[in-house]
């Protein structure tokens, strides 16, 4: 009984102790100097970002130990819910002539957490780098399950958010909703149907997507933060 008291003692002390994001180096010559202390690298991806033929990074860092954090769901000005988990980070950096690194963005927010999956557990999946675009992905859900994917661009000093995709299928039925979304032809393609019919059951549709703005980093907090659509989260 003691020992059980001392550990939720303890547990309380560690979650109410103040947390806050380190600053991350602004430049270095390696990956492993760019990982602040208590930080651990779970996901790296290498590519041109900012089409100078170098091979810049991004990386996905999370912290050693579980704190309270504050994270938005839904609407992302009004639904905030504090969680015990163990926050992420994700730095973005580019490759210098000289053959180091170069910090472009620090993103504290949009990375989600090991327990944002679901039943499925960590919903991160790896990065990738193509044409320029970082895409990142998420993966989680139960019988109904998701899957969510983003590219943003480096236009004009801001990581623009591009493209995304947002699927839903029931793991049973084969039943599917997959929206498409070009923010900069700003239109969505619809698919519904089912996975394991695609051909004969399916239908697609596009429509026009009503948004004056593209997102980035800075106006697009986190995933399922965008409320698209009426019943339409991002």
């Amino acid at each position: 009984m003691r020992t059980t008291l001392l550990l939720i003692m303890i547990q309380g002390m560690v979650y109410g102790q103040s947390f806050r994001y380190p600053k991350l180096a602004e430049q270095g010559k390696s990956t492993s100097a760019l990982v602040p202390k208590r930080w651990k690298l779970i996901d790296s991806v290498s590519g041109d970002l900012n089409n100078d033929h170098r091979r810049d990074i991004a990386l996905i860092l999370e912290y050693d130990q579980e704190v309270r954090e504050s994270r938005a769901y839904g609407d992302s000005n009004t639904e905030i819910i504090t969680e015990i988990q163990r926050p992420r980070m994700l730095a973005i950096y580019f490759k210098t002539s000289s053959g180091g690194y170069r910090l472009s963005t620090q993103n504290n927010h949009f990375i989600l957490r090991s327990q944002e999956g679901g039943a499925m557990g960590d919903p991160l999946r790896p990065s990738a780098i193509e044409n320029n675009q970082l895409t990142l992905s998420f993966e989680g859900g139960g019988e109904w399950q998701w899957k969510l994917d983003y590219a943003f661009k480096y236009r004009g000093g801001n990581w623009v958010l591009e493209r995304a995709g947002n699927s839903f299928y029931h793991e049973a039925s084969g039943e599917i909703n997959v929206h498409q979304y070009d923010f900069l032809r700003k239109t969505k393609e619809i698919t519904s149907g089912s996975k394991f019919n695609r051909e004969s059951a399916n239908v697609t549709s596009t429509k026009t997507l009503p948004i004056s703005t593209l997102r980035t980093f800075h106006t697009f907090k986190k995933p399922w933060t965008w409320q698209i659509g009426p019943d339409e989260l991002l």
